[in-house]
């Protein structure tokens, strides 16, 4: 009994340590692209052309293949900020680049999450038979590629003359389907008896919404709040489509115009543009977590 207890034991041991090797690997590998951009943003242009040139001559040329090999280097040879003076002190249009995507994407964070809240309690709290239908409409729209809804909202925004106008991105991302979906399943969590007991004490719905179910609502909150600002911050094909201005397109469109001979001003815009992201992230992770995964623990 006790070598079979060892046995068993050691079996347990190993398949814990393949799965633990397993995902340091794929952990690891997912964060190389991250760790080699910030790293690499503190070499001189000098440092990484010769590291990567061989890389850019060949888009250049619109070659699919390299004829020598590249030199992959996390450390750099020499520490400089060049690449940071440059954008922040020398060159304004990153930073107009920059917060045009803040003013783009805090009002949809904010607006969405405000009525996704108040659309997920009246889904919630309403009982007639339109509940699920509506629902259901939430559903079939959150499935839909937004690439599917380019050339509507295109079409919408030239008809009510917001083409070419922030209100163009910002009001489809306001109203988008997603958080009303994730936090309707959220607050169908919450024990009936809080809100029966609420309304035995004379209190209205509002009072309810704001006292009752936001607060108990705290954790989803979070989590909608960080994937629509990852989502948003992200973004580009609604930029194209519905900011022909190039100078009122955000960040994330300018970085794909950076040329080949500015390298090392890529890589310090592409640090700057995940700070604001990463840092959102590990502030809320635990909200995210727990969020996403008692939302998705109860049947709709």
């Amino acid at each position: 009994m006790g070598r079979r207890w060892q046995t068993m034991r050691r079996k347990r041991y190993f398949g814990r340590g393949t799965l633990f090797l397993l995902a340091a690997f794929f952990a690891i590998a997912f964060l190389l692209p991250t760790v080699l951009t910030i790293t690499n943003s503190f070499m001189s242009q000098t440092e990484l052309t010769a590291n990567y040139g061989q890389v850019f001559s060949g888009l250049n040329n619109s070659k699919s293949y390299m004829a020598e090999r590249i030199n992959l280097q996390f450390i750099p040879d020499k520490v400089t900020l060049q690449q940071y003076a440059t954008v922040l002190l020398k060159s304004p249009d990153y930073l107009l680049k920059f917060w045009n995507s803040v003013i783009l994407v805090v009002p949809i964070v904010l607006g969405q999450v405000g009525i996704a809240a108040l659309a997920a309690y009246s889904l919630t709290r309403y009982r007639g038979r339109a509940r699920n239908v509506i629902f259901f409409l939430y559903v079939i729209l959150m499935l839909m590629p937004y690439q599917v809804m380019l050339v509507p909202n295109r079409l919408v925004a030239e008809w009510t003359n917001l083409l070419d106008t922030r209100w163009a991105i910002i009001l489809p991302g306001v109203f988008a389907p997603f958080s009303v979906f994730l936090l309707t399943k959220f607050m169908r969590r919450i024990p009936a008896a809080l809100i029966e007991a609420a309304l035995l004490d004379g209190a209205s719905e509002w009072r309810i919404f704001t006292r009752v179910c936001l607060p108990q609502c705290r954790s989803a909150l979070y989590s909608i709040a960080i994937l629509v600002f990852i989502d948003y911050w992200n973004m580009v094909e609604q930029p194209i489509i519905l900011l022909p201005d190039t100078a009122k397109q955000p960040l994330s469109v300018y970085l794909s115009t950076i040329n080949a001979g500015e390298v090392g001003l890529a890589f310090a815009v592409a640090t700057i543009y995940m700070v604001p992201s990463l840092l959102l992230f590990l502030h809320g992770e635990e909200y995210l977590v727990e969020g996403i995964t008692h939302s998705g623990s109860v049947k709709g």
